[in-house]
């Protein structure tokens, strides 16, 4: 939780079942989390690459993929007002995103075809954690742990992919992978040493924005890997 400062803003008071470890309404009275920028890793960069893989007609998936890393929209949001409406903005994308990147690593040898069987185990797992969590418990443990298991199952594929099929891209994976590690090990430092922080930290060491620049720089790298295996499939034998 945030440091208990008594700080108004634009946005009124929170009403979030989450507040990070940042002090409100600092630095403008329209943002109460000023992390909020960090965000824009997780925007501009993503729409750029869904345009870009839409122009070279690329399958429908990889832009998927990008859309779903600009979740970023979402986490400015909430970071911004710290309102419940936006922080499911923030959350629920995540797991959605999350499960796009889960399909394209369970059916990567798969060009312009649809699978079904997957595709419907994960919306069953969309809408589970959905109506249990925003409709039930609204526990944003529950939340944490389900995206986990998904990240879970990516990380895994991922490494099956670069081990047993395609080890020329083990580099681009393991980077991917240690970035996206970092910002989840600052992620945690920042929550459970946040009482203990010293107070008025600086905007460019708040351990959450940085969660947001690794973890968003990690994920873009990781769609990359996706593009670093899908050209393969299209190379013609030599004769």
């Amino acid at each position: 939780m945030a440091p208990s400062i008594d700080r108004q803003g634009y946005w009124g008071r929170p009403t979030s079942t989450l507040e990070w470890c940042e002090e409100n309404y600092v630095v403008s009275f329209y943002i109460a989390e000023f992390n909020t920028v960090s965000n824009l890793i997780m925007i501009l960069p993503p729409l750029y690459g869904a345009v870009q893989t839409f122009r070279d007609g690329l399958e429908f998936r990889y832009i998927c993929s990008f859309l779903g890393l600009s979740v970023g929209v979402g986490s400015w949001c909430f970071h911004m007002t710290l309102l419940y409406e936006m922080q499911l903005l923030d959350e629920l994308p995540m797991i959605y995103s999350t499960c796009v990147f889960v399909y394209c690593y369970e059916c990567f040898k798969q060009e312009n075809g649809i699978s079904v069987f997957p595709i419907v185990l994960l919306v069953i797992f969309s809408v589970s954690v959905t109506l249990q969590v925003y409709l039930q418990w609204k526990e944003p443990v529950f939340h944490q742990v389900m995206y986990a298991a998904l990240v879970a199952c990516l990380v895994l594929r991922s490494i099956f992919i670069v081990t047993r099929v395609y080890p020329w891209l083990r580099g681009l994976c393991y980077t991917s992978l240690g970035i996206f590690l970092l910002g989840f090990l600052l992620w945690n430092i920042d929550n459970i040493f946040c009482d203990s922080l010293p107070p008025g930290v600086g905007v460019a060491t708040q351990f959450h924005a940085w969660w947001h620049i690794f973890t968003g720089l990690g994920s873009y790298l990781h769609i990359l890997l996706v593009f670093g295996v899908w050209p393969t499939l299209h190379i013609e034998p030599q004769k």
